[in-house]
């Protein structure tokens, strides 16, 4: 069946009379789908095409298609999607909605929001926060922690089935070259081969699950003031059943193309912090290759059936495809480590500094707050009693951080490490962490006057601003009443601006650092 075969279909649903609230109808479309606006409903038809990768070419296959995208979306976006409308022919050839004639077509039908709620339109006005993106990070690892677990083939393998489909797809597209689309197929491979073994080991760990699979920013949205994940993969289960973490690296490299390298590594960093996933880490460099990969094939395929928009898709996949290539790039595993007494800023310049170290999406931050947190079970911004602050369970944060640093390090990524570190014997175990395994260390504490940190830490405790401290005043006086020892670690006026500050940490690290 042609796409020619739905003209009378298209004409149905762009007709407003065929709707009841009336009205004018606009229509959009994407490389294997039409979506027409009419009052509050969007109505999704699945284009009649066949495709390596999805065969909507009968209308009992687009109806098929239609009732497992309703099923799956709507765990991810309770209240979008409303069901499937059946499109049928009645006696005397003219279409119906859910008539008694003979299937023509069918469609999913949803609430209709407003374009201004999807990610990619709030990322281009500047409306994406880091709170919406640490809900949103929480979101996503809920679901995959919810997600059927898939066995039958090893992680390498599914990884590779994904690098055959988007070699297939850039061989074909118009704006590359045959021989660059060898080299990054290439790249793409050695670094598959490179990591083939701990995708193997995640697979067997029930990490493959049946994901969302399009996990862009477009098909994120904002409905009834909470992150909602909708239009997933539903025509092809073995392109959704992936590792988790290529499953997130989609929103994590659409992010960084957009230039929102902090959300992205905020991203991350929220979700390793909920999923408890730090064996994978070192895998996103690669994972958002693959990802900017897809998009730069989907792109070029597009560009090739013409029309007005084909230069422009064909820019769009040229920049998918150099950013593939740069994501590819190794960059030198390596600890920073920020110290400072409570209100010294550590964590907001750690945050800072995070993405600018180490491979996209930038380095693991291992807070002792958010560590401590976990450890009693409960989230970041959960308030913790005096005893979960005795001397002993301090110091099991401060090794359970020097254990989660090096499995990162140990992998090849970079971490940030946060914490007071204002004892001799700490400062020494986070440094370890990396001398011992020959890696770059780089410790920096963040000097401030007493009547600075009193300041900041007496404004926080009043604006409760939600953030993983629970440092007061009295934790402050205890810290200043101690002796930290000989600090050997580089010092910087924390009262200076924390971009200022960050500048100055980036200027010490060698040029590949970041």
């Amino acid at each position: 069946m042609t796409l020619a075969d739905q003209t009378d279909v298209v004409a149905f649903l762009a007709d407003p009379a065929s709707h009841a609230r009336g009205g004018p109808v606009e229509t959009m479309t994407t490389h294997i789908s039409m979506i027409f606006l009419a009052g509050d409903r969007a109505l999704k038809l699945k284009r009649a095409v066949s495709l390596p990768y999805a065969d909507f070419s009968t209308p009992e296959l687009r109806l098929a298609a239609c009732l497992k995208e309703v099923e799956l979306n709507s765990a991810t976006a309770p209240g979008l999607y409303l069901g499937v409308r059946r499109i049928t022919r009645q006696a005397d050839g003219t279409l119906a909605f859910d008539g008694d004639g003979e299937l023509a077509d069918a469609v999913v039908e949803m609430k209709r929001f407003d374009q201004s709620a999807l990610f990619d339109r709030m990322a281009q006005e500047g409306a994406l926060t880091p709170a919406l993106m640490t809900r949103t990070a929480r979101t996503i690892a809920r679901f995959h922690r919810a997600a059927p677990v898939a066995h039958g083939q090893g992680g390498a393998q599914v990884m590779r089935a994904v690098l055959d489909i988007n070699r297939a797809g850039l061989a074909a597209g118009l704006p590359f070259a045959q021989d660059e689309v060898e080299r990054l197929d290439a790249a793409l491979r050695a670094a598959l081969a490179r990591h083939a073994e701990a995708l193997d080991r995640r697979e067997a760990a029930g990490k493959v699950r049946r994901c969302h699979g399009d996990l862009h920013l477009r098909n994120i949205c904002l409905l009834d003031g909470e992150p909602r994940l909708f239009d997933c993969i539903e025509f092809n289960d073995r392109i959704a059943t992936v590792d988790v973490l290529y499953d997130l690296s989609f929103l994590l490299m659409d992010l960084w193309h957009r230039g929102l390298a902090s959300l992205a590594n905020l991203a991350m960093n929220r979700y390793l912090d909920e999923a408890d996933d730090e064996d994978g880490f070192a895998l996103l460099p690669f994972f958002m290759a693959v990802r900017a990969t897809v998009r730069a094939h989907v792109a070029a395929t597009q560009a090739g059936e013409g029309g007005a928009a084909g230069g422009r898709l064909a820019a769009e996949a040229r920049a998918y495809f150099d950013l593939a290539r740069d994501l590819l790039r190794e960059r030198p595993a390596r600890l920073v480590a920020i110290g400072g007494l409570s209100g010294s800023g550590k964590t907001t310049v750690a945050e800072a500094l995070a993405a600018h170290v180490g491979a996209p999406p930038g380095a693991r931050v291992v807070e002792s707050d958010r560590v401590r947190k976990a450890m009693h079970g409960v989230p970041a911004e959960t308030r913790l009693p005096d005893k979960a602050y005795r001397p002993q369970v301090s110091q099991r944060v401060y090794r359970e951080m020097a254990w989660r640093a090096g499995l990162v390090l140990a992998e090849g990524g970079a971490v940030v490490a946060d914490a007071v570190f204002d004892r001799p014997d700490e400062r020494a175990r986070i440094e370890r962490v990396a001398t011992e395994r020959g890696l770059p260390f780089l410790g920096i504490w963040l000097d401030a006057a007493p009547d600075v940190l009193w300041q900041r830490v007496d404004r926080r405790v009043a604006m409760d601003d939600g953030g993983p401290s629970d440092a007061t005043v009295d934790i402050l006086s205890r810290q200043l009443e101690r002796d930290a020892g000989a600090i050997g670690w580089r010092r910087l006026d924390a009262a200076r601006n924390p971009q200022g500050i960050v500048a100055d940490i980036l200027a010490m690290l060698p040029p590949d650092a970041g």
